[in-house]
């Protein structure tokens, strides 16, 4: 689970003359000799020392930036930690001033064929700067003579107009560290909180002050000089069902809480509380105005729910009409652009226009409703002690009908009522009405989602097999079913490249049912022909049970996990095969009957068998009962797929009579 260790600074700063506590340049034989890493003999790269150094300061240009400063060594073993000695450094700008790299250097050490050791320089020319955006580039360059066992190194310094966005350190990455330092100097002019975010714990961590460190106009202040190190830090590695890499990789983060402007002494108050935030939300202009146009939206309302006459029928008939009356434009954010007024007559918008219109349409409607600020899984999740609107780049609305909450995003035509996407289920919302104070809500625990496979097939004479698969999809998996369906023209092109998968199975004949039908499971009945058997010797045909989406690897493969394994919601997944036997065969050996399950009921697998005459019937289920599973669970749902896996490779066996 991420841990947050929290650093006030009161009165911190820093002048340009304090030396930095840099590690020593140039070659050393013993590194370029390096085999391998010790603590990660598996290394394809490591970096043996990394220094960084931010400050608040004066340039000469008499302007306030944040200089940062960045060394680092890195020992590559073989060709796949080449990837190490290509730098990215991302820049970013406005209209006005932009972000400034200088001063970059680079070196890399190698032995040739004969044993000699070899330095070659970083060229100048061959550094390039990417436009990726309007507002932001990429400074690129690649260290020169990268081999097996080579070292590099490389320094550089970014100049920033941005000092209110303090730099934050990430210790790990993809290869393991052996040592990362990072020093940070501020100004007594500005306070901020720190937040050290991961699991490992910082090897060091001092402070000192630093007296009359700033100057500019006759202004001075004291200053802190603190350090932050880590030695011996394991790679970051990534393992599927996870949100944002962010969230659990350990690094320190600074927030800007006040700053005194040097020159005229006045204070501004940059970190707020809650009831700061619900008073800035609320006169906004792109936010609560638009939630006060409930007048607007009765009168383009009042057709949509003509002749309903409870709440829930108001609200979903509501939910539809928005859902096809927009098309969102890919723009996320928590502000309406331009309001929805002009967003409604253009017929699409932001998440934000299309969700406020769906608050203020259904609270014109006289249901209940609330905006919802999230966070979504690849932005990161919210710092919930210190207020700050930018962790926040989504919205969304609660609809309150007869006691039960309804979370909706109207700007995907395939989600059903109450349905949000994976994207959204990111630890807590913040809940945001116009008449009580903001709360905090799960967002993982109102969605669920199952499946159910029927197989009912009949053993020919010939060895092959005929019959009927039905699936059923309900919640997040019904929707995603949907998506995958209208990527094609049309079913029947859906259902060839369904065909074409599977080379086994031969689809006969297809229906689909319910796919446009949200709020009804999507129903999927293919007629088929499967040759699923792995062997024919003699009289004995050997069969696997499990012939739809059986399981063949574990997803889970760490040896432990620092961070959850969050699926995002609840799971249950069922299947029943029933199958007709020929007169001349009888089971040798039947499908395992197994039970398997975690620990305070998380999670379980488990099969059952019934013969009856020359017919019988197999079932088996998973099920997940929890959205998130922390890091101490990990070993029992570890165990539990490979006892899944083990079990779905057991074949049953037929022999004729």
């Amino acid at each position: 689970m991420k841990k947050i260790l929290l650093i006030v600074f009161i009165t911190i700063g820093f002048q340009s003359f304090t030396i930095a506590q840099d590690f020593n340049e140039g070659f050393v034989q013993e590194e370029v000799d390096m085999k391998k890493y010790d603590k990660d003999t598996a290394a394809h790269a490591v970096f043996l020392n990394e220094f960084g150094n931010s400050r608040i300061d004066i340039t000469s240009d008499d302007h306030i930036r944040l200089i940062f400063d960045y060394h680092a060594k890195i020992k590559i073993f073989d060709n796949k930690g080449f990837a190490s000695g290509t730098i990215e450094i991302p820049v970013h700008n406005n209209d006005e001033t932009a972000e400034e790299v200088t001063d970059i250097t680079g070196s890399t050490w190698y032995k040739d064929d004969d044993g000699m050791v070899h330095k070659t320089e970083l060229d100048p020319k061959k550094i390039f700067k990417v436009k990726d955006y309007k507002y932001g580039s990429t400074i690129k360059f690649a260290l020169p003579g990268l081999r097996n066992g080579c070292v590099i190194e490389f320094r550089y310094r970014l100049i920033s107009p941005y000092w209110d966005s303090f730099r934050r350190w990430d210790f790990q990455d993809e290869v393991p560290k052996a040592y990362s330092q990072y020093e940070v100097h501020i100004p007594g002019f500005w306070t901020f909180n720190a937040s050290l975010r991961g699991s490992l714990k910082l090897f060091k961590s001092t402070s000192e002050i630093e007296r009359e460190c700033f100057t500019s106009h006759g202004s001075k202040s004291d200053c802190s000089h603190i350090v932050y190190a880590m030695k011996d830090i394991p790679a970051f590695v990534e393992e599927d069902y996870m949100t944002s890499r962010k969230n659990f990789l350990s690094a320190i983060y600074f927030e800007l809480v006040e700053f005194t402007n040097p020159y005229n002494g006045i204070k501004t108050v940059v970190t707020k509380e809650w009831r700061d935030i619900d008073h800035q939300l609320k006169i906004a202009e792109g936010f609560g105005s638009q939630l006060k146009r409930k007048d607007l939206m009765k009168e383009r309302m009042a057709p949509v729910i003509a002749g309903k006459t409870n709440d829930m029928d108001k609200a979903k008939a509501i939910y539809a009409y928005l859902q096809k009356w927009y098309k969102w434009n890919d723009y996320i954010g928590i502000y309406s652009s331009d309001g929805i007024r002009k967003a409604m007559d253009a017929h699409t918008g932001g998440i934000a226009d299309i969700n406020l219109t769906l608050v203020t349409a259904l609270n014109a409607a006289g249901i209940n409703t609330e905006a919802v600020l999230l966070s979504t899984r690849d932005h990161g999740n919210v710092n919930m002690l210190y207020p700050v609107l930018s962790d926040f780049n989504y919205v969304i609305a609660k609809a309150n009908i007869d006691g039960k909450p309804y979370l909706l995003d109207a700007t995907d035509p395939l989600l059903s009522f109450g349905l949000l996407p994976l994207k959204c289920l990111n630890d807590k919302g913040r809940v945001i009405s116009l008449d009580k104070p903001s709360y905090w809500m799960e967002l993982n625990s109102l969605q669920k989602t199952s499946n159910m496979s029927a197989l009912d097939l009949t053993l020919l004479d010939n060895g092959k097999i005929k019959g009927k698969i039905t699936n059923f999809y309900s919640g997040y998996d019904a929707y995603q079913k949907r998506k995958a369906i209208k990527k094609f023209n049309s079913v029947d092109e859906y259902v060839e490249d369904l065909d074409g998968k599977m080379p086994k199975l031969k689809i006969l004949k297809s229906n689909i049912t319910n796919l446009d039908s949200l709020d009804m499971p999507l129903g999927e009945i293919l007629e088929v022909e499967i040759d699923a058997f792995d062997n024919m010797k003699s009289n004995h045909l050997v069969f696997n049970p499990f012939l739809w989406d059986k399981r063949t690897s574990n997803p889970f493969k760490l040896p432990e996990r620092d961070y959850p394994v969050d699926w995002g919601m609840a799971s249950d997944t069922r299947l029943v095969l029933t199958m007709h036997l020929p007169a001349q065969y009888v089971i040798e050996t039947p499908p395992q009957v197994v039970a398997f399950g975690m620990p305070n009921n998380g999670g379980m697998f488990a099969t059952s068998f019934d013969n009856q005459g020359d017919t019988f019937t197999f079932s088996n289920i998973t099920r997940f009962t929890k959205a998130i599973y922390y890091p101490e669970e990990y070993p029992y749902l570890k165990e539990l797929y490979n006892k899944i896996i083990l079990t779905e490779k057991a074949d049953m066996v037929f022999k004729k009579k």
